[in-house]
């Protein structure tokens, strides 16, 4: 198998080390040259925070709270430690939310995704992600030059000019979303041109259904999927086994450090529990710690067959707000987390919400070792106190409840 680099196949101990002392540097800067995060980390002790046990100590910025933190501080929230005229580029995602681009190489860190995708120097890349305003399409392109790529800036729509492309200079990469993957080979097939020099894609974005993953393989072209951000560039990716087919699984990418959190907390939870992927980055420009991104994923457990050893994501699982309204009040993951707070007995817990329009019911489903008595009065009477609205309770055991990530499930029916 190649490799990117070295640290790909180093042991979890050594990767372990390096990152836990980087951490308290990590701190350092983000509280010495980011505004924001000086506000945020006022009374940390950087030097103190040299394990994951610390890291969880401190709080999470998510993305949701971007929107808000910018307009206090614009454009970008006092998160960034370079300041804005040193940067390369400002982007401009949906919220309106501001995101930075710095100007070293690879920035993005997209190149490690790319190789392990199988593309390779030399590589003529048809880069379909947008370059307008959001970072898609810089995000990849960066990567790819990093790689020695030879890249044609696509951007999004005109289809027979994509197909046009990649049989006219006969690139034999793609990157894009996979919906647009499937309609430039359906172009090809209606034109009758043959793109055969295509053998391989890295699609992001949104989902990759398998019946079309298995669909261009049958055409000779390899998909991997990324997983990445505006706000932190690629977190994960796929990588290629010896077979040469995608393994199980994303790979972290090297230079973060992965927190899986019980939605609507900071709490870390236990291996292989789904929960909301936060993500600290060793970016010096953008220095993020402990970003929660909003996503729910897992850890999987055990090495990648590929023969890189960083931890494994088991992808996107669903969004991690699980906020809804009742009764023309929210209620939210944290309202239900601290419900639970307050009573040692509940080890889980979930709000499910149902009932017809106009006639809510929530109940509070728990699980529990033990039923002491007056458990199930005290937790209505803290549901009531937390959520100013009333709800019912039900006790169950250990393990009932299911391992997606959901701390509030919204059954009614709309329309």
């Amino acid at each position: 198998m190649k490799y990117f680099d070295k640290l790909e196949t180093r042991s979890v101990k050594a990767r372990e080390r390096a990152l836990m002392a980087a951490l308290p540097k990590l701190i350092a800067h983000a509280k010495k040259s980011a505004p924001g995060f000086a506000r945020i980390l006022k009374d940390v002790r950087p030097q103190s925070i040299s394990s994951r046990k610390a890291l969880a100590t401190l709080p999470v910025t998510r993305k949701s709270d971007l929107g808000g933190l910018q307009k206090e501080m614009p454009p970008l929230g006092g998160l960034n430690a370079t300041p804005v005229e040193k940067l390369a580029k400002l982007f401009i995602s949906p919220g309106p939310i501001c995101d930075p681009e710095g100007r070293g190489v690879n920035w993005w860190r997209s190149a490690r995704g790319l190789f392990a995708g199988g593309f390779r120097p030399g590589d003529v890349v048809l880069n379909t992600f947008a370059y307008h305003f959001t970072p898609a399409g810089s995000m990849l392109e960066s990567g790819a030059l990093a790689l020695g790529c030879t890249v044609i800036p696509a951007g999004t729509g005109q289809t027979e000019m994509q197909v046009a492309a990649i049989h006219g200079l006969r690139a034999a990469g793609y990157v894009g979303t996979p919906s647009f993957l499937k309609l430039v080979v359906e172009k090809a097939d209606e034109l009758k041109v043959d793109i055969a020099c295509l053998t391989r894609a890295q699609v992001g974005a949104e989902y990759l259904p398998p019946a079309l993953r298995a669909a261009m393989r049958d055409r000779g072209i390899t998909v991997t999927q990324m997983y990445g951000s505006a706000d932190l560039g690629v977190i994960a990716y796929e990588s290629l086994g010896r077979d040469g087919a995608p393994t199980e699984g994303m790979i972290l990418e090297e230079a973060l450090i992965l927190e899986i959190v019980r939605p609507g907390t900071g709490d870390p939870v236990a291996p292989g529990e789904v929960g909301e992927v936060v993500i600290t980055t060793f970016n010096k420009d953008y220095p993020l710690v402990r970003f929660g991104t909003g996503d729910l994923s897992a850890v999987l457990a055990g090495p990648s067959p590929c023969g890189r050893t960083n931890v494994r994501l088991k992808g996107w699982m669903g969004r991690a707000d699980q906020s809804t309204k009742v009764r023309a009040l929210f209620v939210t993951p944290s309202q239900v987390n601290e419900i639970v707070r307050r009573h040692r007995d509940v080890l889980r817990a979930r709000l499910v919400v149902d009932g017809e329009p106009g006639s809510d019911r929530m109940t509070l489903v728990c699980e529990v070792r033990e039923q002491p008595a007056g458990l199930a009065e005290a937790l209505v009477a803290s549901i009531r106190d937390v959520t100013k609205l009333r709800g019912e309770v039900q006790l169950v055991a250990p393990g009932t409840l299911p391992n997606d990530g959901k701390v509030i499930e919204d059954k009614r029916k709309y329309g």
